[in-house]
């Protein structure tokens, strides 16, 4: 059962955490979002499309930003306590670190649930929504990616330029240079023209044109003029069909048991995946021993906490740099996947010492 107590502090602990989570989710939704606006404003994407894909990035972010919220709020939440003495007062009636540090846990393991949540479940069916709508938008691109009167590099090879875009999709003035074959590279030139979806996947339709093609062995140049002509553009916009599904957008178990006919890089790089995810959530209970760590470690000061607050703050941030770099070591050293287990286990130990023996850090510093 919760005492008064432990509901207490949960409940400022709670409160406090989805503040801070709301704040940098906000702020993380519209930089983000940012990158979707000029498909909207200037390029004709709905706006039920563009509030959709700026929703889908956001799983991906949550799984940093929840353990920084929770990080602040039981600093912002404890350090409060003790400033106004509560925590004074509290031990003062015999409730020793534990007792202090159960409502916070208590709240750490329904965020540490929400956390496997999003990498097990929320992460892999927003990458899957996400890559499903952007191989969409790409499939009907003409009136998403070109501009009027701009040229428009699909890719590093193929660039299409249109003088003016109709009401339903008809491109006039078009101008095309496809260079995917290095030794003969060709340029389209026609008066009208409209991308079409078919079987095998899109195709620029062109009439009333001419195509210039060099050879680059002779020198030569050959022109052909034609009343319809049609350029695949499958390879640059994706397939329409059947694709192979990215490692982030895989549940755990197609990550842990891949399907047959995959190479050895690929099955690496989604066991890697897999242990990423698992590990990612551990990060909470990591930075939450860090703030236990500097704030219930050593004696009362009535000077404030200030240093123990910014020791706490940097070896946070060390810490969540120190599990990106790791994260890019397994991915090259698939033996290296055991480190993102450690670190937050060593952080976990680390912190523990530090409330059970608090000489070992702080006593010396507040002694100054």
């Amino acid at each position: 059962m919760f005492s008064r107590f432990d509901r207490y502090i949960a409940r400022q602990v709670i409160v406090a955490t989805l503040a801070v989570l709301l704040v940098l989710t906000a702020a993380i939704w519209l930089s983000q979002s940012l990158r979707f606006i000029d498909l909207t404003v200037n390029r004709g994407l709905p706006i039920s499309t563009f509030i959709s894909i700026s929703a889908l990035v956001l799983p991906n972010f949550l799984t940093v930003i929840l353990p920084i919220a929770l990080f602040a709020a039981v600093l912002f939440t404890y350090n409060g306590l003790q400033a106004d003495s509560e925590l004074l007062a509290m031990r003062a009636v015999g409730l020793g670190p534990s007792q202090l540090m159960r409502p916070a846990i208590l709240v750490m393991a329904i965020a540490l649930l929400i956390g496997y949540g999003l990498t097990l479940y929320g992460l892999p069916a927003s990458y899957r929504a996400f890559k499903d709508m952007q191989a969409n938008l790409r499939s009907n691109f003409a009136a998403v990616l070109l501009q009027e009167g701009v040229f428009t590099q699909l890719d590093e090879k193929l660039t299409l330029f249109v003088r003016e875009q109709g009401s339903q999709g008809d491109l006039f003035g078009i101008m095309v240079h496809d260079g995917r074959n290095p030794l003969r590279p060709a340029t389209y030139i026609a008066d009208r023209g409209t991308i079409v979806q078919s079987p095998d996947g899109p195709r620029l339709i062109m009439v009333s044109g001419n195509r210039q093609e060099l050879d680059r062995e002779t020198g030569r140049v050959s022109f052909l003029f034609f009343d319809r002509y049609t350029v695949d553009i499958d390879r640059v916009t994706g397939q329409v069909g059947p694709r192979q599904r990215e490692g982030t957008e895989r549940y755990l178990d197609e990550l842990l048991w891949p399907e047959e006919g995959l190479d050895e890089r690929t099955r690496r790089g989604l066991f890697i995946e897999a242990h990423q995810r698992l590990a990612a959530p551990l990060m909470i209970p990591a930075f939450l021993a860090i703030a236990f760590g500097a704030l219930l470690s050593g004696d009362f000061n009535r000077r404030g906490q200030t240093r123990r607050i910014f020791a706490a703050v940097l070896i946070a941030a060390l810490t969540q740099a120190a599990f990106f770099a790791l994260s890019t070591v397994a991915s090259r050293m698939a033996g290296a996947v055991i480190l993102l287990y450690l670190l937050p286990a060593l952080i976990i130990l680390g912190a523990g010492v530090m409330i059970a023996r608090p000489a070992l850090l702080f006593k010396q510093a507040e002694a100054r």
